[in-house]
């Protein structure tokens, strides 16, 4: 009392307790005369009053917020404003974790709640595995037949519009690889219900706006999935819509009926469709374009029975074919073209062959037909047929380029079985750069033998050489 009595005569108000002793971690005011508070009021008794109320405001914060941390178990103020012993209790939820899920008791060893298995969003306990659940016969929602079912995927069918737009491109594609197979798994994965008996017609009206190639693959890709995928009804069905469709393919594709012909012949030829389904036609149809498309198809197969193979009236083009066929089919083109001297046939049977990368063997081979041949018609009549190709860039500048230096290349060996090879061929070289074939670089590239000749004794014995 004396140290508070002098403070209050020093006026120095500061919070700190230095009228208060320390007693087991508790604060007891060593006051005799602290009943200075009536009905929260203060009331100045003596001239230290302003001081013990700022004290005893001081300890009341304190206690507030400690027992805030400790949850009400530590020290407390009572009614009086006395301090109340109790027992302190470290603090083990800081603000920081509020929200940890671990225990706030201070036991245990700090592992989640439920080792992990309780409170919401959590995945359960860890290495938990579930059973099945065991059915309960006497639940009220005990259905007999559940026991018994089996879950499969259910695919639902295509409609005309899906089937268009699903099946469409995976022709197309099969245009570009030829591989049947794909074609048939691809199908199989798919729901087609009742428009399976659309899928001939479909590939068959994508390959009359394509090419040759396309219309043989198509053929192939037929008879592949007749049995796996398709059967004879399906088949039978599709060619049907065909020749019903036929007056407006022809809008799009003006010889429709005569390809549609050369389908259903293949088709008979490749038995997916039956030796009497043409004449199951005869005296039913009024469209004329399904009289022709039928009408093509009779002789074709009248002609197939004279030794016609019906399997190659599509032609051969592509880059699938092997070298020596293609190699085999310029050497036929060129002989055709030189018997009867029309070129324009000529150039549409080598766009027919589809194979643009490959026109420097038929440059090539036209040279060495010139070489080989005795005549001046055979080199006026190629030297034609070249211009002619040029000048339409049927053959490019690079693939003529190529084809020359590949015989500039080979001139030796043909030498061999054609003694005067250099001889021609300088000639036919010069023909071409005068014709503008060939530019003057590519011209002075051409070989030309050089041989020692002695003449006679006269002469001085003097080396001269002479090239022919």
């Amino acid at each position: 009392s004396a140290t508070l009595n002098e403070q209050g005569e020093g006026g120095d108000l500061s919070d700190s307790f230095v009228s208060g002793e320390e007693d087991n971690g508790g604060f007891i005011i060593a006051n005799k005369n602290i009943n200075n508070e009536i009905n929260g009021n203060w009331v100045a008794s003596s001239s230290n009053s302003i001081h013990e109320a700022r004290l005893k405001a001081k300890a009341k914060r304190r206690l507030r917020k400690n027992s805030s941390r400790d949850s009400g178990r530590g020290d407390s103020l009572s009614d009086n404003g006395d301090v109340v012993r109790g027992t302190s209790v470290a603090p083990t939820s800081p603000k920081s974790k509020l929200l940890d899920r671990k225990s706030r008791l201070g036991k245990g060893r700090g592992l989640p709640k439920k080792g992990g298995a309780g409170g919401k969003g959590v995945w359960g306990r860890s290495g938990e595995v579930y059973e099945p659940e065991a059915v309960d016969e006497r639940d009220p929602n005990y259905d007999e037949d559940q026991e018994n079912c089996v879950y499969e995927t259910v695919v639902p069918p295509l409609d005309e519009r899906d089937f268009e737009k699903t099946v469409t491109p995976i022709v197309q594609e099969y245009f570009e690889h030829g591989d049947t197979n794909e074609v048939a798994e691809l199908l199989a994965e798919l729901n087609l219900g009742p428009m399976r008996s659309v899928v001939p017609s479909l590939a068959v009206a994508l390959a009359l706006e394509a090419k040759a190639s396309h219309r043989e693959l198509t053929s192939r890709l037929l008879a592949d999935l007749c049995g796996p995928v398709l059967s004879h009804g399906d088949m039978e069905k599709s060619f049907d819509k065909l020749l019903r469709e036929l007056p407006d393919l022809v809008l799009d594709t003006p010889g429709a009926a005569q390809l549609v012909g050369q389908f259903i012949a293949r088709a008979v030829s490749d038995q997916i469709l039956s030796k009497t389904y043409i004449e199951g036609y005869k005296g039913k149809v009024d469209c004329e374009y399904a009289r022709a498309a039928l009408d093509r198809a009779a002789v074709l197969l009248k002609m197939s029975m004279g030794g016609l193979r019906i399997d190659s009236q599509w032609g051969t083009g592509g880059g699938q074919q092997p070298v020596i066929q293609l190699i085999k089919e310029m050497n036929l083109l060129l002989k055709e073209y030189i018997l009867s001297g029309d070129s324009k046939e000529a150039e549409r049977c080598l766009r027919d062959l589809e194979v643009p990368h490959f026109h420097h063997e038929f440059a090539y081979e036209a040279i060495v037909m010139v070489l080989e041949s005795n005549g001046e018609k055979t080199f006026k009549m190629v030297l034609q047929l070249l211009k002619s190709l040029s000048v339409s860039s049927v053959i490019t500048v690079d693939q003529m380029r190529r084809g020359y230096q590949r015989v500039y290349m080979d001139i030796a060996e043909i030498n061999i079985d054609v003694p005067r090879a250099y001889f021609i061929l300088e000639q036919f070289v010069d023909k071409s750069f005068s014709m503008g074939i060939i530019d003057v670089k590519l011209r002075d590239l051409c070989p030309c033998r050089g041989r020692k000749r002695y003449v006679s004794e006269g002469d001085g014995g003097v080396v001269k050489l002479e090239s022919y």
